[in-house]
């Protein structure tokens, strides 16, 4: 997923590089889904913290390894130009060749292989199959002969693997099964996620089209990303009420609707800024929307369980 701070000058190499390339205001989206998934753990008293923080190593470093390849390889592909409208990116810029990426880049998911070794002795083969299709999916996502992110199949990538599949495999290594409740939290979580791609998306659409990237932005138009971001947010905040309502949580879950205001401001900021910058706030301020969204969420979840 492309988002991350920019830097004014950094010298190549450095470490202050490696920690731009690594893109940190991403990261929350690899907290979310294991803050929500052992929330749920803990509302049934079924938490392993051991597992759990495995699990949000794991994670973070996927995230991490996505970051790295997503770098290089849109550089590769000249999807990274110095027309882009987003933050500095590492390799376009200079700052670290290919090689060195893609070695930070096997090295990260090398890290994030050693929790899975870890969670595969807790909770059996599955995760070694999760495992390799979350690294083999992140590399995919721009890497290969047919990169996802370069097909429209982005938002469709995120929200599988940071919602389904990472939801659900957070309460798994805990609790030993997948809760009911989880299949439906992880929705609000994916889409949020997806939200933030979007944003991403909406913002290169024009460089992306001339980069051949075929997002679904590029092939159906800045106002259906518009539109796509509204639905994400939207479907995020009917959930937790659906699962409070269906009695698989109790009304704390409710608190993550506290995020409509932030999330309405920021759809009517996608909605009518055209301004790089602009963009690259709404960017972050998405990023940050689905870490409160995730927090009041496993409030919610913690308390009432996930039966």
């Amino acid at each position: 997923m492309a988002q991350g701070g920019g830097v004014s000058e950094v010298s190549p190499g450095s470490v202050k590089v490696w920690v731009l390339a690594a893109r940190p205001a991403t990261l929350l989206v690899g907290l979310v889904p294991v803050l929500v998934g052992t929330a749920l753990a803990v509302g049934e008293g079924r938490h392993r913290w051991g597992p759990a923080a495995a699990a949000l190593w794991g994670s973070i470093f996927l995230q991490i390894g996505s970051n790295f390849a997503n770098d290089v390889f849109d550089y590769e592909k000249g999807a990274d130009t110095a027309e882009r409208l987003g933050p500095t990116r590492a390799t376009q810029a200079g700052l670290l060749t290919s090689q060195q990426v893609k070695t930070g880049m096997a090295v990260s998911f090398l890290l994030a292989f050693a929790a899975g070794i870890y969670l595969t002795v807790v909770a059996g083969w599955p995760i070694i199959v999760i495992g390799l299709c979350s690294i083999a999916a992140a590399i995919a996502y721009t890497g290969g002969s047919y990169p996802l992110g370069y097909n429209g199949l982005g938002e469709v990538f995120v929200f599988l693997f940071f919602g389904l599949v990472a939801v659900p495999g957070t309460v798994f290594v805990q609790a030993g099964q997948v809760l009911p409740a989880a299949w439906l939290a992880a929705i609000p979580v994916g889409s949020l996620a997806a939200a933030v791609l979007v944003v991403n998306n909406v913002r290169d659409h024009e460089t992306d089209r001339v980069a051949g990237k075929k997002t679904l932005v590029v092939r159906l138009g800045r106002s259906f990303g518009v539109r796509m971001y509204l639905a994400f947010l939207l479907l995020s905040w009917v959930v937790p009420a659906g699962m409070v309502a269906l009695r698989l949580t109790s009304p704390w879950a409710l608190l993550s609707l506290l995020t409509v205001p932030l999330g309405l401001r920021l759809w009517r900021v996608l909605r009518s800024e055209y301004s790089g910058p602009v963009l690259n706030r709404c960017l972050a301020g998405t990023a940050r929307l689905l870490f409160l969204f995730g927090l009041l969420l496993a409030v919610g979840l913690a308390r009432g369980g996930g039966r």
